[in-house]
């Protein structure tokens, strides 16, 4: 009984530890400037606002470009991300899986060495790259970018999901008359569903909340995603910190919706068996 209560305590703490950061940010975006600079900041809104989420909606962080805007760009480039992340890395992860063919281990360590690479060192050869097929400037850069990191991590992870699919399940069915493709449509993919369902929230933030390459490839502001946009907020005598939180907030949304929508999925699938009877 003492133990339980430890470490039900003791999550709880982690818990309130993790989750202070996202509730201060979500409150000081709702303080007026004369609190949020108040010598004595109080953790609770006295005089709560939407003074912050008004003007980072109404009006321009940079001339000509809303808010609207760098939302709608990286929106587009997530949701291609994790599209394209998971119809390839499931065909992929299928063949590396189902068929034996040469250099498969060396396909598959590569895929590790791959995850070892700082993101820093690739920048300059993939800028390179990025010109000389004529994609600078342009959102598809991203798209084929973040698609190369997230790519390694969704095979390496499907790989184990379906081979852990029978093989009698897929050779019953053909002995039933099933087609290849009804075969990877109504037994392999429902029963792969659950990782393909993780990978694409790795897909997904990995694409949302990449900096570094949104800033170095794209060269025109309207198309700027979100994280490119916050840095407008800071400036070198001062930072707008109510705008920023508020930003910050409405930039967190969308990852937390994504994942509420896919959890249930995802944690059903895993506790699901494979054969039903």
């Amino acid at each position: 009984m003492v133990k339980r209560v430890a470490l039900n305590g003791a999550g709880l703490l982690v818990a309130l530890f993790a989750a202070f950061p996202v509730y201060w940010m979500i409150a000081t975006s709702l303080k007026p400037n004369r609190e949020i600079f108040s010598a004595t900041p109080r953790p609770v809104p006295t005089n709560p606002t939407l003074e912050h989420y008004r003007e980072i909606l109404t009006g321009n962080l940079i001339p000509g470009v809303t808010f609207a805007d760098f939302f709608l760009n990286s929106v587009l480039v997530a949701v291609s991300t994790v599209l394209l992340s998971g119809l390839v890395a499931l065909l992929a992860a299928t063949a590396v899986a189902r068929f034996r063919f040469k250099l498969r281990t060396s396909f598959l360590i590569m895929l590790l060495v791959v995850q070892m690479i700082p993101l820093e060192a690739l920048v300059i050869p993939l800028f390179l790259m990025i010109q000389r097929l004529g994609l600078y400037n342009t959102l598809p850069s991203l798209i084929l970018t973040y698609l190369g990191f997230s790519l390694p991590f969704a095979v390496w992870m499907l790989r184990g999901f379906v081979a852990a699919v029978p093989k009698e399940l897929e050779e019953a069915a053909a002995i039933d008359g099933a087609s290849r493709l009804q075969i990877f449509r109504r037994i392999l993919f429902p029963l792969v569903a659950p990782g393909l369902v993780a990978t694409s929230i790795f897909s997904f933030i990995t694409a949302w909340n990449e900096l570094i390459f949104a800033l170095t490839f794209i060269n025109d502001q309207d198309r700027y995603t979100l994280p490119v946009a916050m840095t407008f907020f800071f400036g070198r005598d001062d930072t707008a910190w109510g705008p920023v939180m508020a930003a910050s907030t409405l930039f967190t949304l969308p990852v937390i919706i994504f994942f509420l929508l896919v959890q249930r999925r995802m944690v059903s699938g895993l506790v699901a068996g494979a054969v039903k009877g």
